[in-house]
């Protein structure tokens, strides 16, 4: 099936493993709270045990030097596209509300970005992540 509309995950290839698996679960939920119609019915299983909605769509995992992620995020700006960021300083932080506190203080030429999600239209989002590559 082909969709409209694409999902994108681009980290940085700098990240640890476990910093690649944390920032895309935390990209992905970005997106999800921002178009929650991209969600699906809840699964079950032939014994009738619930379990909980996934995207609707395939979410394209891309990695990049950090320069390719700025520019990517400069071009997610620059589109009506939905964009939700991770920053190096997030990794030191315990909680929302401080994950929030460390990108306000940072401008948005400085946000030291380790990973960027985008939702939007095919196109713009295939021209966002030019110069990455799908993660290994």
């Amino acid at each position: 099936m082909r969709f409209d509309t694409k999902i994108a995950v681009l980290l940085a290839d700098d990240l640890a493993a476990w910093q690649r698996l944390n920032v895309t679960a935390f990209l992905a939920s970005g997106v999800a709270a921002a178009a929650p119609d991209l969600i699906g019915e809840p699964y079950v299983d032939a014994d009738g045990i619930g379990y909980l909605s996934l995207f609707r769509q395939p979410v394209m995992i891309f990695a990049a030097d950090r320069e390719t992620v700025r520019a990517a995020h400069a071009r997610a700006l620059a589109r009506d596209v939905a964009l939700a960021i991770y920053t190096q300083e997030m990794f030191s932080t315990g909680h929302d509300a401080d994950n929030r506190a460390a990108v306000a203080a940072v401008p948005t030429e400085k946000l030291d970005l380790v990973g960027i999600a985008v939702h939007g239209g095919r196109s713009a989002v295939d021209k966002i992540m030019k110069g990455a590559r799908m993660h290994p």
